[in-house]
């Protein structure tokens, strides 16, 4: 299966740079959340969003049976190993051990990413050796 254009990817991704952090919004200049950047690319990139997102907590040690962030993912996105994933990849970060995935960035490079951050919004920053081992799933938007 053919994915989106990774060099489109990453031009909207950065399109959304300096967007302040707001917690479940999806507005480009206004305010989003990691997965709302996501969500905002989405829409750029493939076109209206499939689903209605339900709301979600923000506790990045939360724990449970499934990984619903990835298993969303799996049901509208191409899954790629981690270690196969490249520029303009969705990769889903484990932000502590045995919780579940709940934060969103997207590969600018082998050695880069976009996310939103609280406090800081939509940043690009190096993906660090500490970044890279919370990678827990990658995917890659499909066409449009």
């Amino acid at each position: 299966m053919s994915s989106a254009d990774p060099d489109v990817v990453i031009a909207v991704a950065r399109s959304w740079l300096g967007t302040p952090y707001h917690d479940q919004a999806s507005l480009k200049g206004v305010g989003c959340d990691c997965l709302g950047l996501a969500r905002g690319v989405w829409r750029e990139v493939v076109g209206p969003e499939p689903v209605e997102v339900p709301p979600y907590s923000r506790d990045w040690g939360e724990t449970g049976p499934r990984d619903v962030l990835a298993d969303g993912a799996r049901a509208m996105m191409i899954e790629v190993s981690p270690a196969d994933a490249g520029p303009g990849g969705l990769v889903l970060f484990r932000m502590k051990p045995r919780a579940i995935a709940k934060h969103v960035g997207i590969l600018t490079s082998s050695d880069s990413f976009l996310h939103a951050y609280e406090r800081l919004g939509v940043i690009e920053e190096p993906l660090t050796p500490s970044w890279r081992r919370r990678i827990a799933f990658a995917f890659l938007f499909p066409p449009r």
